[in-house]
């Protein structure tokens, strides 16, 4: 066992990121089921709606699960009760103070992990108490960290600052790439995009299909003045950039992105006028695969790299 899978009682050091209108408990559980974590994404639930999806993946699987919260979203401490009523073992916290909830949640058996885009906040989470640190690189989707740190960067300068398990997250979605991620440094992986182009993904199918369109140069972080987010560039995407050469205040900004737009692209698949977060990877994901074949193909994968690097010879 390594760190991650000792820590989370898991077989494979995979965790599924926990995405808003993408993670619900079918996605969660298919990946606890193959071997992996599967995470709940609590952000886009009311508090009655992650109950149900919670006990919904207790019945789906006997295996380890946790449920994702951004700390940015409303009803929290609603959340967090809900949480610990219902017995889950782990949280991934982001968006927000680690301090906030840590304690909280360990003092009630919850192991903790906590996303970070910087080897600052790294820190930070480490002496808050965190069992696991995430760090994501900018190629990730959906909100992103300001310091525009990649993964391949962003990986060893964390691992130089903390001593806790190191989880990679940000333009992973293959076995190759899990390989690269943990000669860094890294204990184990998080992928987000790659699940989402999952058939138990909650996912509309239109924008499922969009990430498995995409090519290179087809996402871009905006948005900095309110949350930095990598979105896919369809119509929404290019009004915010031509309200950006009017030089627009925050409010006008928060105007034009409105309510539920995320909601409306990304699990209603609204293709123009949603928000579409997706990863800069989803240039390499040509397929919507069923989670027990993605996660067997990346650990081929990433068995099959291990012998081709020890195969260089210099």
């Amino acid at each position: 066992m390594n760190r991650i899978t000792n820590l989370f009682q898991i077989k494979y050091p995979i965790i599924q990121g926990g995405m808003i209108w993408n993670s619900g408990y079918k996605l969660a559980s298919a990946v606890s089921n193959a071997g992996g974590l599967g995470l709940i994404g609590a952000g886009s639930m009311y508090p009655d709606v992650l109950r149900e999806h919670i006990q919904k993946c207790k019945k789906a699987t006997k295996n380890p699960f946790g449920v994702n919260v951004p700390m940015l979203y409303p009803d929290l401490e609603e959340i967090i009760k809900i949480i610990i009523e219902e017995e889950v073992k782990i949280v991934f916290t982001s968006a927000g103070n680690p301090k906030t909830w840590t304690q909280h949640l360990k003092d009630n058996g919850i192991k903790v992990a906590h996303v970070v885009s910087s080897s600052k906040f790294a820190l930070k989470a480490q002496d808050a108490g965190v069992d696991a640190v995430v760090a994501e690189g900018f190629e990730a989707g959906g909100h992103n960290g300001r310091e525009e740190t990649t993964t391949l960067t962003l990986i060893p300068v964390v691992r130089e600052n903390i001593t806790i398990p190191l989880i990679a997250a940000g333009g992973i979605a293959s076995g190759k790439g899990m390989l690269a991620a943990m000669a860094l440094g890294a204990d184990g992986i998080q992928m987000g995009t790659r699940f989402v182009a999952s058939v138990e993904s909650s996912a509309h199918d239109a924008f499922k299909n969009t990430v498995v369109e995409a090519n290179e140069g087809d996402t871009q972080l905006t948005l900095k003045e309110l949350a930095p987010v990598r979105l896919v560039k369809n119509k929404f995407f290019q009004d915010i950039q031509e309200l950006y050469t009017k030089g627009p205040s925050k409010e006008e900004l928060e105007q034009l992105l409105g309510k539920r737009r995320a909601k409306r692209g990304m699990f209603e698949g609204d293709l123009i006028e949603g928000e579409l977060e997706i990863g800069q990877i989803s240039g390499l994901i040509h397929d919507i695969l069923p989670v027990k074949d993605i996660i067997v193909k990346v650990m081929n994968e990433f068995y099959n790299a291990q012998k081709e690097v020890q195969q260089f010879q210099f």
